[in-house]
């Protein structure tokens, strides 16, 4: 924590003997500002805490990390960041969950620059959501991806939350809601699977198809399709979804059909009529 002078004031820093009422563990005099002069030689002057210190040399490491990683880059691959740097070119939009045991690239086995990602908790595409509407409007307009990836993961902390009848305080609970929803809208199939890990991995599968489903209702996502089908016959981006398995590392492909899923949205959700050629992109 920072201690500016109004702060100092605060606990009684006010001249030398105020020192005495604050724990002397607990500040780092910096220069010995307040030894020289009291609070007028503290003017424009910051005050580093013990915590400060630890979370300072952490992020000492990370940059040490850093470098070396990068200085292993160019030595594997001299011209590695050379290419980043002039653009990206990636092939799949990648919507996950926040969880750190699902890094997108690495579980992919792909390369810097080639893989966009938009990660938030328990894998959600909602239609309010700017963040996630935003990401998928780029990737399919400026950087027309030809895949979109949702993937979900077992052990999914947000979809065990939303299968407990308790208040997660918000905006968390109100963020869970969705995953209720989603429970609401397959309370019969999930009523039959007894209480436990079954019941959790089978609303992490569900999750993940509503989510592709939401991903194909988008209008930047229906036009993209629509467009591409008119001009060669195929409906681009490719929607697909997947589960993770924290427990041995592996990907497994949702096991439904996503195209007929989607045909028993077209009536309420077709923003284009996909049977008809059209020579405008207006619906």
């Amino acid at each position: 924590r920072i201690l500016t002078l109004p702060m100092l004031k605060s606990r009684t820093f006010l001249s030398l003997r105020g020192m005495s009422r604050l724990d002397p563990g607990s500040v780092s005099l910096r220069e010995g500002a307040l030894a020289r002069g009291g609070a007028a030689a503290l003017q424009g002057r910051s005050f580093t805490t013990g915590k400060d210190a630890d979370a300072n040399s952490w992020m000492d490491e990370i940059l040490e990390q850093n470098k070396k990683w990068a200085n292993n880059r160019r030595v594997k691959h001299p011209e590695f960041f050379k290419n980043l740097a002039t653009s990206q070119k990636p092939d799949v939009l990648w919507i996950g969950c926040s969880d750190a045991r699902v890094p997108a690239n690495t579980i992919m086995g792909k390369e810097s620059g080639t893989v966009f990602v938009q990660r938030n908790i328990a894998n959600q595409v909602l239609a309010i959501d700017t963040n996630v509407q935003s990401v998928i409007q780029f990737a399919v307009e400026f950087l027309e991806v030809p895949h979109i990836v949702v993937c979900g993961h077992y052990d999914c902390g947000g979809v065990r939350a939303a299968l407990r009848n308790m208040n997660h305080g918000a905006p968390l609970e109100n963020w869970l809601r969705n995953i209720r929803d989603v429970h609401r809208t397959h309370r019969e199939e999930i009523s039959l699977i007894p209480e436990g890990e079954a019941r959790v991995r089978r609303l992490v599968e569900l999750n993940v198809l509503e989510q592709c489903l939401n991903v194909y209702k988008t209008e930047a996502v229906q036009k993209r399709r629509w467009a591409t089908k008119n001009e060669t016959g195929h409906a681009v981006p490719h929607i697909h979804g997947v589960v993770y398995d924290v427990a041995n590392g592996e990907l497994k492909k949702l096991e439904v059909n996503l195209k007929q899923e989607v045909v028993n949205l077209q009536e309420c959700y077709n923003l284009y009529d996909f049977n008809k050629r059209e020579t405008s992109l207006t619906p």
